[in-house]
């Protein structure tokens, strides 16, 4: 029987190559930042820019499902950036039903930036630039009503942002630190942030813990004027047992939750602390807690939102 004539073996290699697939195909993805004016939509623009993504701001909502196409047809955008907001008018509010259509084609995230009224109209005030909504309306007024039209967009969003207190600087490194999708050294950034019930809960704040149980350094005359960082402040409050006992068990807890994070991706996590005024039971929980994680090997910063400058 007269076996049958094999092609070469040099020559499959050659075919495989030619028709092979790529091992992976990059992951396409879409950021849709939004939320109130005056919070930071066009700072946080350029730091996705300087991430690599291409950005569009103020697209048309119309163009959105075609955008979407065009980018997870495109060869070179990766990724992309667009703002959608409230300069887009009564359409807006079909951006949480196209959203359904976009995320079966794009890895799509959406992100709220948001702001305190007072450090939206101190900004206003500033810059001295008419809020888009404008006319007539006090620049207070104008905010809350956004804040109506908003909302629905505010329920869906992935992400949302607190930038009352952060400069241009901060709301960069914000971005960079959610975003940067550097995987080889990417780890999880927390922040310990002290804050003053009376003032509000942080908006951006993943978990909460109110330490007004502890007695209060503001009815002490010595302590009233100072605040948690201070050393004798500090003894004050961790002289209670039920300081320690309370440290102990949110330290076990976010050792326990920080590597469940760490393997889910999340590359963002704020801790607050929050007492009456944010002076002074807070700060000190805040700095405690900055210094067990960081010493556990986490990547950590301490901030104080009402705590005096």
């Amino acid at each position: 029987m007269t076996p049958l004539k094999q092609a070469p073996r040099a020559a499959l290699p050659r075919v495989a190559a030619k028709h092979a697939k790529p091992a992976t195909t990059p992951l396409k993805e879409l950021v849709i930042v939004t939320g109130i004016s005056g919070a930071g939509k066009a700072s946080a623009l350029k730091a996705f820019e300087d991430l690599g993504y291409h950005c569009v701001d103020n697209l048309p909502l119309e163009l959105l499902p075609d955008f979407a196409v065009l980018v997870s047809k495109s060869a070179e955008v990766e990724k992309a950036a667009i703002v959608v907001d409230v300069r887009e008018g009564a359409t807006l509010d079909r951006l949480p039903e196209m959203l359904k259509g976009v995320k079966k084609r794009l890895h799509t995230r959406v992100v709220f930036l948001d702001a305190q009224d007072a450090s939206l109209v101190r900004r206003y005030s500033e810059t001295r630039r008419p809020h888009p909504l404008g006319g007539s309306e006090t620049v207070s007024r104008s905010i809350v009503e956004e804040r109506q039209l908003l909302d629905p967009i505010r329920n869906v969003a992935d992400t949302l942002i607190d930038t009352s207190n952060f400069n241009v600087h901060e709301l960069r490194a914000n971005i960079q630190a959610r975003f940067g999708h550097e995987e080889k050294t990417q780890r999880l950034l927390v922040s310990c942030l002290s804050f003053g019930f009376k003032n509000g809960v942080p908006l951006d704040a993943d978990m909460v813990f109110d330490v007004r149980f502890l007695p209060n350094p503001h009815f002490v005359p010595e302590f009233r004027k100072k605040t948690g960082l201070d050393p004798k402040v500090a003894d004050y409050v961790r002289g209670f047992p039920q300081t320690t006992e309370f440290l102990d068990k949110v330290t076990e807890l976010m050792l326990y939750l920080l590597p469940h994070y760490v393997g889910e991706g999340k590359s963002y996590l704020t801790v607050a602390f929050g007492c009456t005024g944010g002076q002074h039971r807070s700060v000190m929980m805040a700095e405690e807690m900055f210094r067990r994680l960081k010493k556990a090997g986490y990547q950590v910063k301490a901030l104080h939102r009402d705590m005096p400058r």
